[in-house]
């Protein structure tokens, strides 16, 4: 049936005005949501606040978010809400997640093919067998609390490249500062895979030959890592630790 990712909270989001309460906050499109879309919830600054999958069920929208962001999401929505016909409420529910054959009424990761699936389910799945980490550095695709705090920016951090953002909707909190820095000519900073020749721990800063810091490693898989770095510095040969670092942009 696919393990039990452990560590979600869901929300479940009623009342008439939903669509279009989400709609003018989070960084993706809800109107008429049909299938589980990823999304942020943005500072006015441009900044993260949480992550999360906005799903649709009969009469609510279901959010799907790391556990440790929930209070904050909770507050922020009932902040917003002000005389929206909306409730926000915690619910019990478990996330199932897997690769391979999906079982009925599961939804595609909608961040990349090789994140699988997602069930949302009153019983939990089984222990977790996937080494996620690996998939995560092999794809780059961040995480809450290894690449997302409260220092990023979403097109730093991929959303675009993982379609948690929508540019052709209109406004929501931290759109202006996310549409200028979409319509800048390169980002000069950001989050990519490196490869490593050595062993090197997450958090280890990376540096350039001239000793010049570049950027810092988040999530180590093998030979493999997700680094933020800074891509004016990050031309050449460079070193985390002991370890060397090398990093081919894309095309």
């Amino acid at each position: 049936m696919g393990e039990t990712h452990q560590g979600r909270t869901i929300i479940r989001v009623t009342g008439d005005d939903r669509e279009s309460f989400l709609q003018g906050l989070v960084s993706n499109t809800v109107t008429g949501l049909a299938q589980i879309t990823y999304a942020a919830l943005l500072t006015p600054q441009g900044k993260y606040i949480a992550d999360f999958f906005l799903v649709p069920a009969a009469g609510a929208i279901v959010i799907d978010v790391d556990e440790s962001l929930a209070p904050e999401l909770l507050k922020k929505l009932k902040m917003y809400k002000l005389r929206a016909k909306v409730a926000v409420e915690e619910t019990a529910k478990y996330v199932i997640r897997g690769i391979g054959e999906k079982p009925e009424g599961a939804f595609d990761d909608p961040r990349h093919p090789a994140l699988g699936w997602r069930l949302y389910s009153d019983t939990p799945g089984g222990a977790p067998v996937i080494d996620w980490d690996a998939i995560r550095v092999e794809h780059c695709i961040p995480e809450t609390g290894t690449e997302l705090d409260g220092e990023a920016y979403i097109l730093e951090a991929g959303f675009e490249r993982l379609h948690g953002v929508d540019f052709r909707k209109g406004c929501y909190v931290g759109q202006e500062v996310t549409a200028r820095m979409k319509h800048k000519t390169d980002l000069r900073k950001g989050f990519v895979t490196v490869a490593l020749e050595g062993a090197a721990a997450p958090g280890t800063t990376i540096t350039t030959a001239d000793g010049k810091e570049a950027g810092r490693l988040t999530t180590v898989s093998g030979a493999k890592a997700i680094a933020y770095l800074r891509h004016d510095r990050a031309t050449g040969p460079m070193r985390a630790g002991a370890a060397g670092v090398s990093w081919a942009p894309e095309a």
